[in-house]
């Protein structure tokens, strides 16, 4: 049960905050413990709507990462953990992450670790955020660890950001072109049905075409709109079963380009996760468990599932890894040398830098593609679309 309490500190600094007991004589004793004097205690209400929005709401990265980093100054000055999260909370901007720290707080002081703590906001700190906290904890180099989740989030940022940005251009142009050849469509082909209609003119074969296709889109537009909608529809339920789920990762990694940019990113994140995982020390299966939570691929999901397996069963890391296809050469024969001189956290991160690096290229390389192949399209619509323009208007000029 939660209760709710006002007290002061040996400083004569008023406190607000919330602890969770048994009973209110369980909470008193708590709170007196911390340190303060209870000025007035009572049950919180049984449901509270900050923490709803705090539980719908996720918190945006980079102000994980600014706390990460944050944090990890403070303790590595000598701040007791309660005191670095309250002067962080202070300083907070995101209203949302300032909430879930005053329960964090809250937690602590009723004797909660900071991991435990901050499992119960999965929208803030991750899982393989707060087992690393945990590990961390237990070794004593919370700091360090902090700074290590901190470069950790930010590379899967930039990652996020660099994907995204690349595909932002090619959609862009792709609404623009279909947007241009609507209009004319649309608009100025009846616009020259008129016109020859005005004349008693016969109308030319292709243009009688496009203008039947109008017709049968201003008929028929909004059933195929429907259609369209309905398939959209249930091709989304269907991504969304487990069966689903896995044929569009099984598709997008076989995708000409896209795929091969994918597979390097999700194999550059896994190798970042065992990574920091195995640096912070906890062992491979949990750090497996964590690596097949932490990934959207269900294809990826299932390979590394099947090493998790295989290593229980005493095949090591990279036995298993040479068996899948998934896993390219340069990853298997680096985890091989890691397990051989006990350094896998390095020779996993050298690979996902290189990984990281390929990446990039190929995506630099495929915008370089993307955006002459779009241009090239657009002209050939607006081409063809001009030249049965022209051609109607030299036949017009001809039956006239």
């Amino acid at each position: 049960m939660d209760f709710k309490y006002v007290a002061y500190s040996k400083e004569k600094k008023l406190v607000k905050g919330k602890v969770s007991a048994q009973n209110i004589d369980a909470a008193r004793n708590l709170i007196n413990q911390s340190g303060f004097n209870i000025v007035s205690i009572k049950p919180a209400a049984s449901f509270d709507f900050s923490k709803l929005n705090v539980s719908l709401t996720p918190v945006k990265a980079k102000e994980i990462i600014m706390f990460s980093r944050q944090m990890a100054l403070l303790i590595e000055s000598g701040t007791d953990i309660v005191t670095a999260l309250e002067l962080l909370q202070n300083q907070v901007s995101d209203k949302f992450l300032r909430q879930i720290i005053g329960q964090i707080v809250t937690d602590i002081r009723g004797g909660s670790s900071l991991s435990a703590a901050m499992k119960k906001h999965p929208k803030a700190f991750s899982s393989i955020y707060h087992r690393a906290i945990a590990a961390g904890e237990v070794s004593g180099n919370l700091d360090v660890v902090l700074r290590q989740m901190a470069d950790f989030i930010e590379r899967q940022e930039l990652t996020r950001k660099r994907i995204k940005s690349a595909m932002s251009y090619p959609i862009i142009v792709a609404i623009v072109a279909v947007l241009v050849v609507g209009v004319i469509v649309l608009f100025v082909l009846p616009t020259f049905l008129g016109l020859y209609e005005s004349f008693g003119i016969e109308v030319p074969g292709l243009v009688q075409g496009l203008l039947s296709l109008v017709d049968f889109i201003n008929n028929y537009g909004l059933f195929l709109l429907a259609v369209f909608i309905a398939a959209l529809i249930g091709l989304y339920i269907y991504f969304r079963t487990p069966g689903g789920k896995y044929q569009w990762s099984r598709m997008m990694l076989k995708m000409p380009v896209i795929g091969r940019i994918i597979q390097l990113t999700e194999l550059s994140r896994t190798a970042r996760t065992i990574s920091l995982l195995f640096r912070v020390g906890l062992p491979l299966p949990d750090i497996l468990s964590l690596a097949i939570a932490g990934t959207d691929n269900k294809v990826m999901a299932e390979a590394l599932t099947n090493i998790q397996h295989d290593l229980i069963r005493g095949e090591g890391l990279s036995k298993p890894m040479k068996k899948n296809g998934v896993f390219l050469p340069l990853m298997v024969q680096m985890v091989a040398v890691g397990e051989g001189t006990g350094q896998l956290d390095q020779t996993l991160t050298t690979v996902a830098e290189s990984y990281e690096m390929e990446s990039s290229d190929r995506i630099s390389a495929a915008v370089g593609l993307i955006q002459p192949a779009m241009t090239i399209f657009i002209a050939i619509i607006v081409a063809l679309v001009a030249m049965v323009m022209i051609s109607a208007m030299y036949s017009m000029y001809g039956q006239l």
